[in-house]
């Protein structure tokens, strides 16, 4: 079963990572799931596979009631964020989700109706999750041409999706960094083969350098924490991207 940790809370407003499940297979890309509750509802961020659904299943409801799960924000169109949605929508299938309109006829594959679909314009905007505004904050061609991440400004906690992933080897699966040196080298070729372009990138680092960021969330790897944001952002804005090995 995956673990979870509680990552901020103030009072009913709180943040959860589930990560780390022992028992899957080698065969899969690891990946975090992310719940955001506030007042006794909650929004699931990118909530995986269908393979893993399970073990996110068995790990959520630990902490927190899935019928009472308002909506789902997927950062894009990838199976690793989203296939599960059709299992998600059996426990509340009036929740909503909430992705790009680049995706939104696409990602009714995995499952849903027209009603279950909120489609973001490329400016991004805003998701209300019973008061608490949150913000999709645009981040196309990282590496996804319709992509968004998501901005909790009173936790300063950005979700930030494929933006920070790292591939870690065995005996180096910490939820948070701890060496940036050492962690950083699990993340570059990543990025230099997934983030398709130079200049989103840059764009990227100059919107989120100004914000308040506390934790910078990945849906692979290691959080980044403190200091590690803006070094995360600073490595980031300096790496030739968008190329592949020979």
């Amino acid at each position: 079963m995956k673990k979870t940790k509680t990552i901020f809370q103030d009072g009913n407003h709180k943040w959860i990572v589930i990560v780390r499940d022992p028992a899957k297979p080698d065969y899969l890309i690891d990946t975090n799931e992310y719940l955001v509750t506030h007042d006794g509802k909650g929004l699931l961020l990118d909530p995986g596979g269908a393979e893993i659904f399970p073990a996110v299943f068995s790990a959520l409801s630990a902490e927190f009631d899935p019928t009472a799960l308002a909506g789902i924000f997927a950062s894009h169109q990838d199976p690793d964020t989203c296939s599960s949605l059709a299992l998600w929508l059996e426990f509340n299938p009036a929740m909503r989700c909430y992705v790009s309109w680049l995706w939104s006829g696409f990602i009714p594959h995995f499952g849903g109706s027209a009603e279950t679909f909120v489609s973001l314009p490329d400016e991004g905007g805003d998701i209300s999750l019973d008061g608490l505004m949150l913000r999709a904050v645009p981040a196309h061609y990282l590496h996804s041409s319709g992509n968004f991440n998501l901005y909790d400004k009173i936790a300063r906690v950005m979700f930030s999706g494929d933006i920070g992933a790292a591939l870690l080897p065995p005996g180096e699966d910490a939820l948070f960094v701890d060496n940036f040196d050492r962690h950083i080298r699990h993340a570059e070729a990543f990025h230099k083969r997934w983030m398709g372009s130079n200049e989103a990138k840059r764009r990227w680092c100059e919107r989120v350098s100004q914000m308040d960021i506390d934790m910078l969330c990945p849906q692979h790897g290691a959080i980044y924490q403190g200091a590690d944001v803006q070094r995360f952002i600073n490595w980031f804005d300096e790496l030739q991207v968008g190329v592949a090995g020979d």
